[in-house]
């Protein structure tokens, strides 16, 4: 990628929609698909589904797309997949997640959203694990978000940008996932990371209505609805939120949890695409 590319997303003189635009252009080009009607973010946990939704068409990394780059997360693989679905449809698997705590600033963060829309889809899958707020829902547990609140102090839209996100979390979307399944549904907590947070700010969270606490997800919800896209979002609980769990917090077990609970969220996750 040339330092053009690498850099302009980040000019304020640079339309973040064009430069989406572009991406999507380059998409097109490498898998062949001129449209991807579905798009999906892959958080931890979720990253098996890719491979139960269909025939992959291409697989691209993540750094030959303008604007995106090879993930540093552990659990993330860094790729971009257009799979065609049983039904007919395109399906562009995100595994390339750019996280808010990476500072690399709140375009990149939605980049893939906006590329997801301008490649044409008009559903977006957003998922992530999380640390649960309810003692409950124990290690492997996937719950439908509801709603959000978003703590990072930050927003992707720009200017005197207005949208309603009242019913953000889409209620015919998780209706048809939970034809799929029994599922609990709670409101997901976005702090900036990648700290994860003292008990007292999980205390904070659910006073103020959270359930899950997490560090992506919300910002990238925004930047979809802003699309119009219609927007599910699934939290994979990898673990007790600090104070809820009585042992110390480590990311090495949000990947063992989400390792565990793959196979069981690919065959989900799938399902539920199958019924869009």
């Amino acid at each position: 990628m040339s330092t053009h590319e690498a850099t302009s997303i980040d000019d304020p003189a640079t339309s973040p929609f064009e430069f989406a635009q572009a991406a999507a252009a380059v998409i097109a080009e490498k898998t062949g698909v001129e449209r991807h009607d579905i798009a999906l973010t892959l958080g931890s946990g979720w990253g098996q589904t890719a491979d139960l939704l269909g025939e992959t068409i291409a697989t691209i990394p993540a750094d030959e797309v303008p604007g995106f780059a090879k993930s540093d997360i552990p659990g993330h693989s860094g790729t971009l997949r257009s799979i065609r679905l049983a039904n007919g449809k395109h399906a562009l698997v995100i595994a390339a997640r750019t996280h808010y705590y990476e500072g690399k600033g709140v375009r990149r963060v939605v980049h893939s959203v906006r590329t997801a829309a301008a490649a044409g889809a008009s559903v977006m899958i957003l998922t992530n694990g999380a640390g649960g707020v309810r003692p409950e829902w124990g290690p492997g547990t996937p719950v439908l978000i509801s709603d959000h609140i978003n703590l990072t102090a930050d927003s992707p839209l720009e200017g005197a940008t207005f949208i309603d996100l009242t019913d953000l979390y889409s209620a015919r979307l998780r209706e048809l996932a939970l034809t799929v399944r029994e599922l609990d549904e709670g409101v997901y907590v976005q702090f900036r990371g990648p700290h994860y947070e003292t008990p007292a700010e999980v205390k904070m969270a659910r006073t103020i209505g959270g359930d899950i606490v997490g560090m992506s997800t919300a910002l990238e919800a925004i930047a979809a609805r802003e699309a119009g896209m219609e927007v599910l979002g699934m939290s994979l609980i990898t673990n007790p939120a600090a104070g809820v769990s009585p042992n110390p917090l480590s990311h090495t077990e949000v990947l063992e949890a989400g390792k565990a609970a793959e196979a069981d969220l690919a065959e989900l996750l799938s399902q539920i695409v199958v019924k869009l």
